[in-house]
């Protein structure tokens, strides 16, 4: 065999072998329709507005029908939306694929919603207010359906005082209520003690609903969980004794289908959290992750300020298997340096480029296998961001902001697979902090923080100041107008963050409605939810009888598959829930200057 035929050979064995593992690492995910919208503008004609999925070919075409007839004169290919002149509020729209000259089949037909959002009637109990909301496809149609928390009289783990019950309900798009999940008085009403997942976890089409259950617990079919008339709630309103489960409802009935202990319980009266109170021991967070690269697990989560547990758990065959519990006071060397390194809110993503996803648990980050990553030793924060953040160097990055710091880093970029600070600037304490890109003369998300310092500003990935001036909010983000940059979404306000004169430009108000959780100012939900990759945001309306999904109606011909094709992204809506509320980031850079994002290695699952 001559040289050169060798290295030939080589070379394709080599791209042979590369190209069969990238398909042994194709990962679940749900099967989507199109989620075809249409909505009735103010000035006439109607905006149509589509999906690609990650699973489309890039060539992808498609044609757009208004009451059966083709509205557009060729294949659309630089958009997934367009601007029918002659639609009506009672036209009716299909789309259908274009792919190498074949036609796919039309897609369910979409009615023209009279304003720019979409309204569901709720059944909230009385007294209750509509909170925080999830999603997943709970009824394999391929299109999203609402899991929505109801509060009463919810409390901070710092406030006594006795809270309402939780509630979980379902709801279809239309309006259709599916059931009501009731907690129970044994579990503790607030932002930290319900952390609620709505994800396919089995793989048969049909997302789940996983969350933290105790003794009095009814389920959406009216089955009682444990000791229906048990009450543990102390003279001060907490649930320090009792058993605590973990549930697994379906998520079309919300009956039970499996239940666990929940891993860890409190131990005694919680002490060994820290305090005896219940400030520290019921701090809960949680989240998906695909700890094997190819198929979802749940990781329920406890405590933060001091002792930190993850536990990983599979759902498989109507059974929940335990995987592995992370434990920060077990005594396992090196274990003892991430307690009191959590945030209130998590992350998860592959950051360490093995296929498999990390845990990055505010300023410490647990491996797949339940291993500590690194703790990077920054202590407690309210907010991180973990994305592409500095496109130009390899790898993801961390954006976070601390309470408190005992270090000179108390806003910082570091880098997510090992824990460095990249840079960082110095304050006295930090509440609330933001990275995504908002001016498009610097390369990579730009980043500011509640600083009561010197140092406050504006500052692009590198870590240099590039404005003394910067948005007054540092709450959510959202993907709304035409371009690539990210809008700023405070309360149920929409801004444009104007580089040019350093201040803000209202696009967008949702009026008659109402964010949630106090200062946190956050609405129920912001995603991917319907039409082309950019995000829609659900409120409350004033009096709780509505939810209204607000969707963009202006013209882009940016186009992108479906962020809820992007795995983080995806499973950065799964935790929106959880704890104090943060933007969700995809897995690559959506910014100025942006590459076409990678294909995701998908699979989807089909219901059964």
């Amino acid at each position: 065999m001559s040289r050169k035929f060798a290295v030939i050979a080589f070379l394709f064995f080599v791209i042979f072998f590369n190209a069969a593992g990238r398909e042994q690492v194709q990962y679940q995910m749900e099967k989507l329709g199109r989620g075809l919208i249409a909505v009735d503008m103010p000035d006439g004609g109607v905006y149509v507005g589509w999906r690609i999925l990650g699973t489309d070919p890039n060539n992808i075409a498609f044609n757009v029908y208004r009451d059966g007839t083709l509205v557009n004169s060729k294949p659309i290919t630089q958009s997934t939306n367009l601007i029918d002149a002659n639609g009506t509020g009672n036209s009716v729209y299909t789309v259908k694929a274009f792919i190498n000259g074949s036609i796919g089949e039309a897609s369910p037909p979409a009615k023209v919603w009279s304003h720019n959002y979409l309204s569901i009637p709720l059944q909230t109990p009385e007294g209750y207010r509509p909170n925080d909301a999830s999603l997943g496809d709970i009824d394999g149609d391929g299109e999203y359906e609402i899991v929505l928390k109801q509060e009463k009289r919810p409390r901070d783990n710092a406030r006594s005082g006795t809270t309402g019950q939780t509630k979980l309900e379902a709801y279809k798009l239309d309006g259709t209520f599916l059931w009501r999940i009731d907690l129970g008085k044994n579990i503790r009403e607030g932002a930290h003690y319900t952390q609620f997942i709505v994800y396919d976890l089995d793989g048969d089409g049909k997302a789940e609903v996983a969350c933290k259950t105790a003794d009095g617990t009814i389920d959406g079919k009216g089955k009682v969980i444990g000791d229906p008339n048990a009450d543990y709630r102390n003279d001060s309103g907490f649930v320090l004794a009792g058993p605590e489960f973990l549930t697994i409802f379906d998520g079309l009935t919300g009956a039970a289908l499996a239940t666990v202990d929940y891993i860890p319980p409190r131990g005694g009266d919680g002490s060994g959290w820290g305090d005896s109170s219940g400030n520290r021991v019921d701090r809960f967070l949680a989240c998906v992750a695909y700890l094997d690269g190819q198929r979802p697990s749940l990781v329920m989560c406890r405590g933060y300020y001091t002792r930190t547990v993850l536990a990983a758990w599979n759902y498989r065959d109507k059974k929940l298997s335990h995987l592995w519990t992370f434990d920060s006071e077990d005594g396992t060397p090196g274990n003892s340096d991430y307690s009191g390194q959590g945030n209130h809110n998590l992350s998860v993503s592959d950051i360490d480029g093995d296929g498999k996803d990390e845990i990055v648990y505010g300023a410490c980050a647990i491996d797949d296998n339940g291993k500590g990553l690194y703790s990077a030793g920054l202590g407690h924060g309210d907010a991180m961001h973990l994305s592409d953040i500095d496109p130009d160097k390899p790898g993801m990055e961390v954006f976070g902001i601390h309470e408190r710091p005992s270090h000179p880093y108390a806003a910082n970029l570091r880098d997510a697979a090992t824990g460095k600070v990249i840079w960082g600037m110095s304050s006295e304490d930090v509440g609330r902090g933001l990275s995504m890109d908002i001016d498009p003369r610097y390369r990579g998300y730009e980043c500011w923080a509640s600083l009561d310092c010197d140092h406050d500003g504006l500052y692009n990935c590198k870590g240099e100041k590039i404005s003394e001036s910067k948005p007054s909010s540092c709450r959510m983000g959202i993907w709304w107008d035409s371009d690539v940059l990210r809008e700023l979404l405070d309360g149920t306000t929409i801004t444009k963050w104007d580089y040019a004169n350093n201040r803000t430009v209202r696009l967008f108000s949702a009026d008659g409605c109402r964010s949630n959780n106090s200062s946190k100012a956050n609405p129920c939900l912001c995603a991917d939810i319907l039409g082309d990759w950019r995000e829609e945001v659900i409120f409350r309306t004033s009096d709780n009888k509505y939810l209204r999904i607000y969707t963009t109606t202006i013209s882009t011909e940016r186009r992108f598959y479906t962020f809820m094709h992007d795995r983080q992204y995806r499973l950065s809506i799964a935790w929106q829930n959880v704890g104090y509320n943060q933007p969700a980031h995809t897995s690559f850079y959506v910014g100025e200057g942006m590459k076409e994002p990678p294909r995701p290695l998908i699979k989807t699952t089909i219901a059964k």
